[in-house]
Parts: C-alpha cells; sequence; structure tokens
C-alpha cells in the first residue's frame, strides 16, 4: 500500500452507445456540449445528436468530409456546422430555419450568438481565411461583413455575451460586437510551432475572463472598462493577462473548475525500445494558476484507444458548465472526466484500507451517498481489525458501528468467539437498549471464569444481575471454590452474586470472613442489622469505627445495652463504643459512667479527665479511688477541687508535682485567699518555688507580703527579675488605674455638661398642669392678677404659697414628692412669676 498516493481529483469514463458504434465505422473530429444533449461530428461528414449517455437521438449528413466544428447557442434550438469542404450550415434543430453557404476554401470555424433564438441577435461568423459575420437582414437576408484578414487561416473562435475572441496564425483577438471595435491581440509565444498542428485552445471562463492555450502556455486574460478620461481614439475595453505561465507539455484543451483549470495536454516521450520519439498517452491536469506559475493539484494519465497515432490536434476538451463534467475527444475515443462524490472518495479510502476515514466520511455526507451504508462499511472495518489482529479496537468499534442490532451484536460475540477472543469484546457489550440473550453474557463469563478470576469479578460488579442466569453462575463458582476454598476473589465474587440473588445472610457471612469494606454498606443497604446482633465483636475487630458510627446511628435497631453486653468479654471495644457514645451525648449511656472510668483509665488515660469534667453522671468516690490507686495526680486533683477538698488538692500538685505554675494556676482558678497563704507557706523555703511565685502572683496577691517572709540571707534564683518584674506589673497597675480613672472623670464630666444642659431647657406650663400639692390649676384664671409658679427638674409643678418654708441654712428647695431622692431630679427649681 502506497501510503504517499494521493486521491484522484476526477474519475472517467468512456461514452459508450451510440459513440462506441459510431467510432468502430468512423471517426470523431468534434463535438460541443449542451446541458441537455452532446453534438459529435466526424470525419466522414456526419454529425449525431446524442444524449449524456451516448445514445444517438438524431443523425445529419452534413458534408461527405471532415467536420471541423459544430455551435450551439445557448437554448439549444440552433446548430451550426462547417466543414473541410467549405460547407457551412447553421439551421434550427426544432424549426424550418436553415442556412446554406459554401465557400472555395476549407471552413475551419463556425460560431453562433449565443441568443441565437432571439430575433434581433441572428448573427453567425464562419472563418477560414477570413473572419465572417452574417446577420439577418431585411427579407430574411443574410447579409456578410468582414470583421478580419490577412493574418493566416482562422483556426478557433469562441463567442461569450457581446465579446468574440479569435485565433488565426499570429496570435488571439477579442472583437467587442457592441462597438464593433477590436480590443485586443494577443500574440502567439512560440511561432515555431505550426498553428495547424499545435492550434489554439480558447475558453470563456465567464463574460469577461478569456483562457487562452497554446502550444506550452498559458494565458488568462480579463477584459475590462476604460476609464473615460484614458478613452480619447482607444476602445473602450482593454484586456489586462492576470495569469500567464508555461506547462510541460502540449496545450489540447482547457476549461474552468471553480478558480482552478483543467488542462487537456498532449504528450511526446522517447520510447525505450527504439529511442525514437512517440506518442504517449494525453494527461489531464488540474492546476492551480499563480500570477507567473502555477500549482499543480492533480495529474491523471489517459489511457485512449490509439492514443499512440493521435496527434495535438486530434485531441479536444469540452465542458459542461452546469455539471462539472469534462469531455476528452480523440478520433476513437469519447471519456467523460466527472468530479469524485463522496462515494467514489470512499470507495477510493475502502480500496487504500482506510476504514476509519471511509466510516467518518459516509457519517458526515449520509444524506449525500447513495452507493455505500454506514453499517457495511463499519462491518467491514471490524473485519478488518480482526484480521490485522487488533481485537480490542474491533470490539471498541462494535459499540458505534453495531449500535442497538442484537442479531448483528451476537453475530459478532460468536465469531469473537470462534478466534479465542471473547474477553476482548467483554468490556463494550450492550448492557442495556439493547440488551442481548442471557446465553451471551453467561458465554463470556464462564469463559473469564475458566482462566482469569480478577476479570471474571470486574463483570460481574460492572454488569447488572438480570443480564444473566445468576443461579447458574452462582453454581459454576461454587464449583470452582471446592477446587481452591480460600481464593478470595472467588468468595468476594460469590458473595455479590448472593446479594444480587437477595440471598443477603449468606453474603453478609462471607463479608465477614473476608473482612470486606462493603460489609457495612450491605448492611445498611439491606437492613440487616436483626442479622448482626451477635456478630457485632466480628464487626469491631473488622473495622471499629465504622462498626461504632453504625451502631450508634441504629440504635433503635440495636440498642445500646445489646452492644454493650455482646463487648463484655472485649473491654477494649467495649470502651471504643462507650467513648464514641458519650462524645455524642454525655447523658444517654450514663448509667455505664461508672464503668467507663476503669475504661478510661486503662485504655485512654488522656481522655480520662475530660470525661471527669463533662460528666456529670460520674460517681466521684469511686473515680477518686480508681485514680489514687493508679497514682494520676492530675485526675486526683481535679477530683479534690471538685469535691471541694482545694487545700489537698494543692498540696498534691506542690508535693507529687512540685509545679509551682501548675499550683499557681490552680490557685487562680479557686480564687481563695487561704489557698494563696498555703501556696507561700509551702514555698517559703524553697527558692525555685519563690522565683515562680514573684513572677506570678502580682496580679491577685500582694508581693510585699511574699517578700516580707523570705529569709534574709536566702539565696533565691533570678530575684533581681523577678523584682524589676513586679515592678513594671505594678507600674504597670498604677498606669491603668490613672487611664481608667481620666476616663471616669471625663465621662462624668461630659455627663454632667449633657444633664445641665437638659435641665437648663424651658418647660411648657399652660391651663391644663395642676399644682401637686392643692390639685388646683397651676395658672389662675384670672391673668390679670399676680401669680408665682415653681416647677422643679422632676417637672412636678406647685403654686409658691402652697410650698412649705425651708428650716434649712441653704435657701434650695425640694420637690415634696420626689423629697425622698436626695439630690434628684427635683433638687433644682425654676421659678415663675408674674
Amino acid at each position: 500500500e502506497d501510503e504517499s498516493e494521493e486521491e484522484p481529483k476526477l474519475k472517467y469514463e468512456r461514452l459508450s452507445n451510440g459513440v462506441t458504434e459510431i467510432l468502430q465505422k468512423d471517426a470523431a473530429s468534434c463535438m460541443t456540449v449542451h446541458e441537455k444533449f452532446l453534438a459529435l461530428g466526424t470525419h466522414y461528414g456526419k454529425v449525431y445528436l446524442l444524449d449524456v449517455q451516448g445514445n444517438i437521438t438524431q443523425k445529419f449528413d452534413v458534408s461527405p468530409v471532415k467536420i471541423n466544428q459544430i455551435s450551439l447557442d445557448e437554448s439549444g434550438e440552433h446548430m451550426g456546422v462547417c466543414s473541410e469542404d467549405g460547407k457551412v450550415q447553421v439551421f434550427g434543430l426544432y424549426s424550418a430555419e436553415e442556412f446554406h453557404e459554401t465557400f472555395d476554401c476549407p471552413i475551419k470555424i463556425v460560431a453562433v450568438h449565443p441568443q441565437f433564438v432571439r430575433s434581433h441577435f441572428k448573427q453567425f461568423v464562419t472563418g477560414g481565411k477570413k473572419l465572417l459575420l452574417y446577420e439577418r437582414g431585411w427579407m430574411n437576408r443574410w447579409k456578410p461583413s468582414v470583421l478580419h484578414e490577412g493574418e493566416g487561416n482562422i483556426r478557433n473562435i469562441k463567442w461569450r455575451g457581446h465579446l468574440i475572441a479569435w485565433a488565426n496564425n499570429m496570435g488571439v483577438k477579442i472583437l467587442d460586437m457592441i462597438s464593433k471595435q477590436r480590443i485586443t491581440n494577443v500574440p502567439r509565444d512560440d511561432i515555431s510551432l505550426r498553428p495547424d498542428m499545435y492550434p489554439c485552445s480558447l475558453c470563456w471562463k465567464d463574460n469577461l475572463t478569456l483562457i487562452i492555450g497554446w502550444g506550452n502556455s498559458v494565458k488568462i486574460c480579463s477584459v475590462k472598462e476604460r476609464h473615460a478620461s484614458e478613452m480619447r481614439d482607444l476602445p473602450n475595453r482593454y484586456v489586462e493577462i492576470v495569469f500567464q505561465f508555461d506547462t510541460e507539455f502540449y496545450v489540447s484543451g482547457l476549461a474552468p473548475l471553480c478558480d482552478q483549470l483543467v488542462i487537456l495536454s498532449y504528450v511526446k516521450e522517447i520510447s525505450e525500445k527504439t529511442e525514437v520519439e512517440c506518442c504517449a498517452r494525453p494527461r489531464l491536469d488540474i492546476v492551480q494558476p499563480l500570477p507567473e506559475s502555477c500549482e499543480e493539484i492533480s495529474s491523471d494519465a489517459l489511457t485512449v484507444r490509439g492514443f499512440q497515432e493521435n496527434e495535438c490536434r486530434d485531441y479536444h476538451l469540452e465542458y459542461s458548465e452546469g455539471e462539472s463534467l469534462f469531455y476528452i475527444i480523440s478520433p476513437r475515443d469519447v471519456v467523460v472526466a466527472k468530479e469524485r462524490d463522496q462515494d467514489d472518495h470512499i470507495d477510493w479510502l475502502l480500496e487504500k484500507k482506510k476504514y476509519e476515514e471511509a466510516l467518518m466520511a459516509a457519517e458526515i455526507s449520509q444524506k449525500n451517498i447513495k452507493k455505500h451504508k454506514i453499517l457495511d462499511i463499519g462491518l467491514a472495518y471490524i473485519n478488518h481489525l480482526m484480521e490485522k489482529g487488533e481485537y480490542d479496537l474491533a470490539a471498541r468499534k462494535c459499540q458505534k458501528i453495531l449500535g442497538k442490532n442484537t442479531e448483528l451484536w451476537e453475530f459478532e460475540v460468536y465469531k469473537f468467539k470462534e478466534i479465542g477472543q471473547l474477553k476482548a469484546i467483554s468490556r463494550y457489550l450492550p448492557r442495556q437498549d439493547p440488551v442481548l440473550k442471557p446465553l451471551i453474557y453467561e458465554m463470556v463469563l464462564h469463559e473469564f471464569l475458566e482462566s482469569d478470576y480478577e476479570g471474571f469479578a470486574t463483570l460481574i460488579k460492572e454488569w447488572p444481575g438480570d443480564l444473566y442466569n445468576n443461579t447458574i453462575i452462582v453454581q459454576a463458582v461454587v464449583d470452582h471454590l471446592k477446587k481452591d476454598p480460600q481464593n478470595r476473589t472467588l468468595l468476594r465474587t460469590l458473595a455479590e452474586l448472593y446479594t444480587y440473588d437477595q440471598r443477603y445472610g449468606r453474603a453478609l457471612e462471607i463479608y465477614l470472613t473476608l473482612r470486606h469494606k462493603d460489609v457495612f454498606q450491605l448492611i445498611h443497604k439491606h437492613n440487616l442489622f436483626s442479622s448482626i446482633r451477635d456478630k457485632i465483636v466480628l464487626l469491631m475487630d473488622f473495622d471499629s469505627e465504622k462498626a461504632v458510627d453504625m451502631l450508634l446511628d441504629n440504635e433503635d435497631k440495636i440498642s445500646i445495652d445489646r452492644v454493650v453486653e455482646e463487648l463484655e468479654n472485649r473491654p477494649e471495644l467495649q470502651h471504643v463504643y462507650l467513648h464514641k457514645l458519650f462524645k455524642r451525648d454525655h447523658h444517654k449511656g450514663q448509667r455505664y459512667h461508672e464503668k467507663q472510668i476503669s475504661l478510661y483509665a486503662e485504655y485512654d488515660r488522656p481522655n480520662l479527665l475530660p470525661f471527669l469534667r463533662d460528666s456529670t453522671h460520674c460517681p466521684l468516690e469511686k473515680a477518686l479511688e480508681i485514680c489514687q490507686q493508679r497514682n494520676f495526680v492530675e485526675e486526683t486533683v481535679y477530683l479534690l477541687s471538685r469535691m471541694g477538698n482545694s487545700r489537698s488538692a494543692l498540696k498534691m500538685i506542690m508535693e507529687e508535682l512540685q509545679d509551682v505554675d501548675k499550683a499557681i494556676e490552680f490557685a487562680k482558678e479557686q480564687d481563695d485567699g487561704e489557698l494563696w497563704e498555703d501556696l507561700i507557706l509551702y514555698s517559703i523555703d524553697k527558692p525555685p518555688f519563690i522565683t515562680g511565685l514573684l513572677n506570678n502572683i502580682g496580679t491577685h496577691v500582694d508581693p510585699i507580703l511574699l517578700i516580707h517572709r523570705i529569709k534574709e540571707g536566702m539565696k533565691i534564683p533570678n530575684l533581681r527579675d523577678s523584682l524589676v518584674k513586679i515592678l513594671q506589673d505594678y507600674n504597670l497597675q498604677i498606669l491603668l488605674r490613672e487611664g481608667c480613672k481620666k476616663i471616669l472623670v471625663a465621662d462624668s464630666l461630659s455627663l454632667l455638661k449633657k444633664m445641665h444642659r437638659t435641665q437648663m431647657k424651658g418647660v411648657l406650663v399652660d391651663e391644663e398642669n395642676i399644682c401637686e400639692s392643692c390639685l388646683s390649676p397651676i395658672l389662675p384664671s384670672d391673668a390679670s392678677k399676680s401669680f408665682s409658679v415653681v416647677v422643679f427638674h422632676c417637672r412636678h409643678m406647685f403654686h409658691r404659697e402652697c410650698l412649705p418654708v425651708s428650716n434649712t441654712v441653704s435657701s434650695v428647695q425640694f420637690c415634696n414628692i420626689c423629697s425622698a431622692k436626695h439630690r434628684g431630679p427635683g433638687s433644682a427649681v425654676l421659678e415663675m412669676k408674674k
């Protein structure tokens, strides 16, 4: 397989049927193409109308000699024919309209107006030694006029829109039929080539783009409008050569293909036998024009009949614009080239065994392909992979290719079985929509059970239990366990099978034997708590944390008392359970708190003290007894303190722990002066303790009490630093007190000012107010009378005469009602007189 071979761009087929019959007796000389039919001219002067399959639909005997050219208008209703004996005919294919003329020289070309069907475009041109334009005028008479002469025979002509392009011995001209002006002359490049042997090829790509091929030169010319300021006496159009390049061989025909070119080339080569130049197979190239060169896209050598005797002038290239069909005409053969469609592309990929690409192409172009089916390509791909030994990839492709077709799935599975590759396809078997026959899955499971226990276990875990007959598989596993009863993989798989079969008790026994992590999930999922009442120790031995969590989460199914009873012979597990219970709820297991003291002391001393602190149901005497027996000082200290024996607790700290810091901390917590006194007395003859006290008691006890008791001459470590710290602490306390005092004074002053401002505000007195003593209106009914009113800041009001005379030296009066509040709100007066 040639990996570098490129896919051809075109496909070829011979035009057969009637064409085959014609070319057996005659030879093709020219052809023109219409979208509805073909017109073929022969060397014996016949013109045949053919359908696109090559069947003869009509025949015209035009001349006894070679037909040189056939021209059709765009409608396909009128045809022009010229022959080597000088005859020219223009006639209607579906009407009696006809023109005949015979010239005294061979007529090489004829071209009817593209819109000849219209009455005002009844024009055609012929070419021999002159280029003549025939126009139908008055009384349906044809009037000829010479367009060009004097440069040899006219060799080719193409009429498009209002432009006529023709080639003679000197070059190519273009005539604008509107202005009747010749707008360009493109000279022939290689004058050494005989123009009759290497004729010029012309082709209009569109109404303004002409393609010229002559010899080994190709030019693409663009007709453009000339700017009004440039015209003067020049034609209003001009031609610009936009692309120009040389080819390797001689050009026999040209045709456009989108922005590319199709070139029919005449090839000569040196014979290996005779070492003489001979005619080779013609080539059909697709090229991409560049400004000064071209890029070859594809190149095909064509094996046409009789190519060994053909010359460059014997080949012609015609094309159908609408369908991208290209006709290669030679004397003994007519070959049709077509753009390859998706079916052709897939054919080529399959031929090159590129099945993956073929499958992808078919999926992308599913609506456009007619010949191929995606399923057929996919099955061929699977077979190809299996032939190459790529079984895993073949199995993987089955998922996509076989889809939901159960028959094909089962057929492919048996193919994998025949070559011993059931394992390869096992991972890709469908498990739902579709589901295959149970026999298929059982066959795969038996294959694994015979050779791969781990793979068997994986399939049992991944496959739903309803895919196969569970009883059959269970029996098969049991039979294998008879040979290897301790095989953990088989035991675990058997437990899963029992679970699928809802035989949870058997599954639980196996899981517990294996100490398998899924045992807890099985219990939860299927509510097997009644089955584990006598298996609590096994569960705790396997995973105490998960077991305890499960038991505590399901107290309603297995009671605390039952669990404690089951764990009676395993106190270490009993402690784990009760500890977790206490963490969750301090009161649920209160009846076991006394038992827990011993369990903590034995298995978990770090948590004993927190337990003693948090438990309110713990018997303190029992706890103290156990702690004293085991010499647990910290716990004993806590218990003594909690029982009110703080002095004994402090003594134990000092004597047993000899930790002054802890003793000080304990004294701070108790905040008892007697404890501080005991602490000082105990420490007074111990210099290190004195240092600790000096450093820590400054904020709780006057350090002077301690300093006065220190014996003269006693050496105390770091005494200077301790004294400095005491002074610093004292200074700090003084500063704090002064700061607090300043804050208090400032706040008091601020509040006093605020109160003063409030009390100095006016008080509204009106007719509704009454005297709090005589209860009569505070204001007299006769406003002309003089009156005197006293209003206290408590808002109580009195007539002056109703107030008692003050017996105090101070003249300050007080509200009778508020007098109980000495200097309260009623201690100040607003007096109102009139």
